[in-house]
């Protein structure tokens, strides 16, 4: 069973967008058992020039499946976004339950309703590459993703000794993962 958590961003969620986001994402149940409790988070975003944006996440345990979407039509988007996640669903099945078979809930959370698709091709890891970490601030690394043409840039933050990534988002924008020790 899935509960939902709908939330609009410059938009007032109605009873026929909520209804609709939901007979979408019911198609997704088939692939988790039934007693199984989950969470889908959608936010929906409308911005000025018109784009409506929609994202949905959904938490299993030590994985989570996300999916978004930008476009002039929010319906398409909630269709896309569903289609995307039971992509992901079908495609990473097995991956998921072999990494998590010591963990209970996560292997437990698919039903016997996916058959693995035989055509799906699997990414491989074509080139290795090491490099080295060199301290460096922010400003700095920005420079160097710009200059190298990446959409991504790994370095340590010369302040706290922290290893961070930069990268580029699909709005052009750059956003910054500070990693954490646990």
């Amino acid at each position: 069973m899935i509960k939902y958590s709908i939330r609009g961003e410059n938009l007032e969620v109605t009873e026929a967008i909520r209804d609709y986001v939901v007979s979408k994402l019911e198609k997704i149940e088939k692939y988790f058992q039934p007693e199984q409790e989950l969470d889908a988070r959608v936010n929906l975003k409308v911005y000025r020039e018109k784009t409506a944006k929609v994202e949905v996440t959904i938490p299993l345990g030590s994985i989570t499946l996300r999916a978004e979407d930008i476009s002039q039509d929010m319906y398409g988007s909630i269709d896309l976004v569903t289609d995307k996640i039971e992509r992901q669903i079908r495609k990473n099945k097995t991956k998921i339950e072999r990494k998590n078979k010591s963990k209970v809930a996560t292997s437990q959370l698919f039903t016997d309703a996916l058959v693995e698709d035989a055509n799906v091709v699997q990414p491989k890891v074509v080139r290795s590459k090491q490099i080295d970490l060199k301290p460096m601030d922010l400003e700095e690394a920005l420079l160097q993703m710009d200059l190298l043409g990446h959409d991504f840039f790994i370095y340590v933050d010369v302040e706290d000794q922290t290893t961070n990534v930069l990268y580029r988002r699909e709005d052009g924008e750059v956003g910054l993962l500070e990693v954490k020790e646990s």
